[in-house]
């Protein structure tokens, strides 16, 4: 299946707000909706060596309960994620979708994802999984290596489903941004949606420049669209705005060439998305 919606889900709390916001955007983009769940078979600890230590029986019978054990477990996860899946396509099917597939994979979920990637047009995931600690402060490792290794637009989500109505896109001018703000005035997902502009910077004829053709392409698409030049730290002006303005949902490019790069491909992911209570589009 091409050009589909695709969420990835577990047991974690945000698994209802990635199907909510998958429903969403595959009626939006009139895409197909597939849900996905990823089973990590990789021990989380190694093993122990046995060797040694016990009679050559007693190893063995010890090493037969282990392997047995581990099977459990599998056969667990697996039926786990079954429900879950059964779980996501009811709520899609009540959501007015009309035949959502579902599929579950062995693997580690970034390398489950990056073998699918051909087939997404848009990556839904929640903002941590299951395994994440649920400090609100806390961003999913997964979740960070999802975002360096795919090349599809990326929707991260809270938990609870907002309908998009205000988005904002921090604005830098670069190339990737550019293209962005084109991706977004092409895009049916944002149709009926204003559409926020921000250049975090000094009110420069350049910038002045730069705003207003993010704003000139927003709107000849259709699109209702606002926009500021606002000086100071590019997390701090991004979230006054957001408080401002009602922005309850964040557009940003995953790479570019100022201090926004920084925001989700620094050596540390920043306050902004860590703090994030909205759900946040990534662009590649």
């Amino acid at each position: 299946m091409t050009d589909q919606v695709l969420a990835a889900i577990d047991s974690s709390q945000f698994s209802a707000g990635v199907c909510d916001y998958a429903v969403w955007a595959a009626k939006r983009l009139e895409a197909p909706l597939s849900f996905m769940h990823v089973i990590d078979n990789h021990p989380q600890t190694s093993e122990p060596d046995l060797t040694g230590n016990l009679g050559l029986g007693t190893r063995e019978h010890l090493l037969e309960k282990l392997s047995d054990i581990e099977e459990q477990r599998a056969k667990l996860a697996r039926e786990q994620g079954r429900l879950l899946l059964d779980d996501a396509k009811q709520r899609a099917l009540g959501g007015g979708i009309g035949e959502p597939e579902t599929m579950q994979r062995n693997g580690t979920l970034v390398e489950t994802l990056v073998e699918q990637e051909n087939n997404i047009r848009l990556l839904v995931v929640g903002k941590r999984g299951e395994t994440a600690h649920q400090a609100s402060g806390h961003l999913g490792s997964n979740l960070e290596r999802v975002v360096r290794e795919m090349h599809r637009p990326i929707l991260m989500v809270p938990k609870a489903f907002t309908h998009p109505e205000k988005v904002m896109m921090a604005f830098d001018g670069s190339k990737t941004a550019r293209k962005g703000i084109e991706m977004l005035a092409k895009s049916p997902l944002f149709n009926g949606v204003t559409c926020h502009v921000v250049i975090v910077g000094a009110e420069t004829a350049e910038h002045r420049s730069q705003l207003d053709w993010a704003l000139t392409t927003l709107d000849s698409a259709g699109h209702v669209a606002e926009g500021a030049i606002r000086a100071g730290y590019v997390e701090e002006t991004l979230r006054a705005y957001k408080e401002e303005h009602g922005i309850d949902m964040l557009v940003m490019g995953a790479y570019g060439h100022s201090r926004i790069r920084h925001l989700l491909v620094g050596s540390t992911t920043t306050s902004m998305l860590r703090k994030a209570q909205m759900p946040v589009l990534i662009l590649r």
